[in-house]
């Protein structure tokens, strides 16, 4: 069996690290089933821990429910203190729409946090039809989303730090060329209003 080394990319691509040193992180915990949560947190914080983030730059915020996640991210994200957000909580399907009601609010809310305030937020919010899933997925058989969350939000908040000198470059040329244009169009003016002036001399002395 011939295995295949998949061919080098023609252009690199701009990637963010799994280095947390310097960054700062703020942690948003629902407290209902904590059962479940406590085990995302902690992950969460070790894995945060492991990539060089310091005890002291990670901010724990504890809320209710998983419904209020979203207005505890938007108000830390709106301090400019976190270079991420991290999203925790747990939802279980019950025998009413209640569940999807929830869901749907919880994920617009996060998404559209970080879209207003261009804080990235990691989503580490399990959705799940039974315990059973919810334990899989906080470090049984389907990993720890909770791990998976911070470091979601490390190569982010890397990303945002690589991908802003860019957004400068552009704003920088961009308005290099408005003022070349701005030039160009003032110096066309000016020939304007030259050859205005000429023509209206020369008709005067045919006059």
């Amino acid at each position: 069996m011939k295995v295949e080394v998949p061919p080098e990319p023609e252009f690199s691509a701009i990637e963010g690290k799994l280095e947390a040193v310097g960054f700062r992180f703020a942690i948003v915990v629902s407290r209902f089933n904590a059962f479940i949560t406590e085990r995302l947190f902690q992950s969460a914080c070790d894995g945060l821990l492991r990539t060089g983030a310091k005890r002291q730059d990670i901010a724990l915020v504890r809320v209710p429910g998983s419904f209020e996640i979203p207005s505890a991210a938007r108000m830390l994200a709106e301090t400019g203190q976190y270079d991420a957000i991290i999203c925790l909580g747990c939802l279980l399907r019950g025998d009413t729409a209640h569940y999807d009601v929830i869901v749907n609010e919880v994920t617009r809310g996060i998404g559209q946090s970080a879209q207003e305030t261009g804080v990235p937020h990691a989503f580490g919010v399990l959705t799940c039809d039974t315990l059973e899933q919810a334990i899989d997925r906080a470090g049984l058989k389907m990993g720890n989303k909770g791990l998976e969350a911070a470091m979601a939000a490390v190569e982010m908040a890397n990303l945002k730090t690589g991908i802003r000198p860019l957004v400068s470059g552009l704003r920088k040329t961009s308005r290099i060329s408005q003022d070349r244009r701005g030039r160009k169009n003032s110096s066309h003016d000016v020939m304007e209003h030259k050859k205005s002036a000429n023509r209206a001399r020369t008709k005067k002395r045919r006059t």
